[in-house]
């Protein structure tokens, strides 16, 4: 089957939300700045990642819960949440007050396996259940299930004074639709498409044919098809492609040599698979927004999907996300054939 160019129709953007641990409120402020500039500039998507006992947002869905009272249009992700941190039943009360509170803008991301450094965490994360912790897929299914209505308990009804639900409230019926699996394997992608959610693809592949020729492209292009041959929407399923792109058209030379010597160094772990899991990444995207498009053009992958959520880098500073949002949006974007939303 040959890829075929499809308009780009929702763009959006991930930020990992990185702050000083002196002053963790600027950090999140700029965050949620950010988000609101995304939402005026027409982004039809912003989206925040985790990043546990590191100095970025531990907690994406009460940074979300904030953004969703400063904004009125924007869709709001997570990229990813990894369950192994968390409780679904509790994970999906949370998600669905957000959905409420937003007006059904939340698209959840979620991804499976232990928690990194597990052994270091463990203790703390789980002290009475490290051991016996499940972090297949079937947590995922647990989340999917709770957030569709499946009943949690046996129990319902009226005890005394209090009304007691059998589902999770509140219950918000649409987000079920708008839960989506971060994955980089062909087998994350076939489930994802069995069991009815949305694909995140990101920078990160795995390369797990070591015969075949390492051709990140290929490799995530291989995923996005398995993903729609087994889902029920098949071609209209719906992915999201992830790479991290940084248009120049309005840097400053400080700015533009900046971007070039931060896509340099994070080169060289792109020529082999890294690591026990053969994790292949994508070379940065740095350029003018014509020499991006011209690029993206020819990305395989991305000629199959027409959704994005471009990766901010993640050690820039506020004002750098400003430029590099209001080029994406007011001339990367159009040279794909994206229009601002509102």
């Amino acid at each position: 089957m040959p890829s075929t160019l499809r308009p780009l129709r929702k763009l959006g953007f991930l930020t990992i939300g990185l702050f000083d641990p002196a002053d963790p409120g600027r950090g999140h402020e700029s965050t949620l700045e950010i988000i609101e500039l995304g939402e005026r500039l027409g982004f039809d998507s912003a989206w925040v990642r985790h990043r546990h006992l590191q100095y970025g947002i531990s907690s994406p869905v009460a940074v979300l819960a904030a953004a969703s009272q400063r904004t009125r249009r924007i869709a709001l992700g997570t990229a990813v949440t990894p369950l192994g941190w968390e409780n679904p039943l509790r994970l999906a009360e949370d998600l669905a007050t957000v959905d409420v509170l937003s007006g059904g803008r939340l698209n959840p991301g979620v991804s499976v396996g232990p928690p990194l450094h597990y052994d270091q965490v463990k203790d703390a994360l789980y002290p009475d259940t490290a051991d016996a912790e499940d972090f297949s897929y079937e947590r995922v299914r647990r989340l999917l299930d709770l957030v569709r209505g499946k009943p949690a308990t046996d129990f319902s009804g009226v005890e005394g004074i209090e009304v007691f639900s059998d589902v999770v409230q509140p219950h918000s019926p649409g987000l079920g639709r708008r839960l989506w699996y971060g994955g980089g394997s062909l087998g994350s992608a076939r489930w994802a498409g069995e069991h009815g959610m949305n694909f995140l693809t990101s920078s990160v592949v795995k390369a797990e044919n070591p015969e075949a020729p390492l051709d990140f492209a290929e490799i995530q292009l291989s995923h996005i098809r398995a993903f729609r041959a087994h889902h029920p929407d098949g071609e209209a399923a719906r992915v999201s492609q992830g790479l991290v792109v940084i248009p120049t058209d309005s840097a400053t030379p400080q700015q533009r040599a900046r971007y070039e010597a931060y896509a340099a160094g994070r080169l060289p772990r792109t020529a082999s698979p890294q690591g026990p899991a053969r994790l292949l990444f994508a070379p940065d995207l740095v350029g003018t927004s014509a020499e991006l498009a011209e690029r993206l053009h020819a990305h395989a992958a991305f000629r199959e999907v027409d959704e994005v959520a471009f990766a901010l880098p993640f050690t820039f500073e506020h004002e750098d996300y400003v430029q590099i949002l209001t080029d994406m949006a007011t001339r990367l974007g159009p040279a794909l054939g994206w229009r601002p939303a509102g």
